[in-house]
């Protein structure tokens, strides 16, 4: 019967996919299920599988970061066409008539920040912030029946910080 079961047969097994089973590849080969048993024992089909399937969700997940990296060159290329765009407008007319250029500019650099995952980052460092603050305070209170304010109470803003500036060197 091993004549019957040879490497094909766990090529069968894999491509049943999540309905496989031993007495599937049983019936294929015309052989019994208990050959089958035995033969996906000697041979470790259950971690081949295992290895595969992390395989496949690796190529996957690689993939898919490469998809993300590209879409994010093009958005960056489109974002600093616009930008220079918008510090062109900015610089040919005066703020009266230039609010759709100082709109566009506005626009580019929150969808820039966006695209390389500044917002993100800023807004998760913040609720982190917040919370540990309220924890703070409300240990200080359980402490001593008071409530304290905190010393670190504007660090949020503070790590914020003034980004007007930094978008025109990037143009």
């Amino acid at each position: 019967m091993a004549r019957k079961l040879g490497i094909d047969a766990f090529e069968h097994y894999f491509a049943l996919g999540a309905g496989r089973s031993y007495q599937a590849v049983a019936d294929r080969f015309g052989v019994s299920k208990r050959a089958v048993t035995d033969l996906a024992k000697r041979e470790r089909w259950q971690e081949q599988v295992a290895e595969r399937e992390q395989q496949v969700r690796a190529s996957a997940e690689q993939k898919a970061v490469e998809t993300m990296e590209q879409m994010n060159d093009r958005h960056l290329t489109l974002l600093k066409a616009m930008g220079a765009r918008a510090v062109h407008a900015l610089k040919e007319h005066p703020l009266s008539t230039g609010m759709e250029a100082i709109r566009a500019a506005e626009t580019v650099i929150k969808m820039e920040r966006l695209v390389a995952g500044d917002a993100t980052q800023r807004t998760a460092v913040t609720v982190e912030q917040v919370t540990r603050q309220e924890i703070d305070r409300l240990v200080a209170t359980d402490a001593d029946g008071d409530a304290e304010s905190g010393d670190d109470a504007g660090s949020a803003d503070a790590e914020g910080g003034d980004d007007s500036g930094s978008a025109d060197e990037d143009w």
